[in-house]
């Protein structure tokens, strides 16, 4: 049953099995890989699904502040929760990157609705390219 509620799709990138088939993924693993394409997606990059994805790329070139992490956690946050169903948002936290200054930990506690279990994700933003 919990195959049939969390999915089974494209492993993405698209890559062919051993015997040169098309690769398909399911479970948890495909929800990971679609938080991170929602993640890796500026809105407007899709022509057919031009809302689709987290605004975070327009704040690319914003200084590393408190107000930056903060917009980046409501960006993240509403983000997953209108792209990602099968999950629910428990938490986002954006931390700053310790060494590089052009970098954002977004760090994002997630539980799958089918079955109740709770998962994390780092995801490394980086801001102000070439910054040092």
């Amino acid at each position: 049953m919990e195959n049939k509620l969390i999915g089974k799709g494209l492993y993405f990138p698209l890559r062919p099995s051993s015997d040169g088939k098309l690769s398909f993924l399911g479970g948890a693993e495909k929800i990971r890989q679609s938080l991170l394409l929602i993640l890796s997606t500026a809105p407007g990059e899709r022509v057919m699904l031009p809302e689709y994805g987290c605004g975070i790329h327009e704040l690319l070139f914003e200084a590393n502040t408190a107000a930056l992490r903060a917009s980046v956690q409501t960006q993240v946050q509403e983000a997953l929760t209108r792209w990602e169903p099968r999950i629910d948002v428990l938490n986002v936290r954006v931390d700053p990157g310790g060494e590089l200054a052009n970098q954002l930990l977004i760090r994002i506690d997630y539980r799958v609705r089918a079955n109740n279990s709770i998962f994390n994700l780092v995801y490394p933003f980086f801001i102000n390219e070439g910054a040092r």
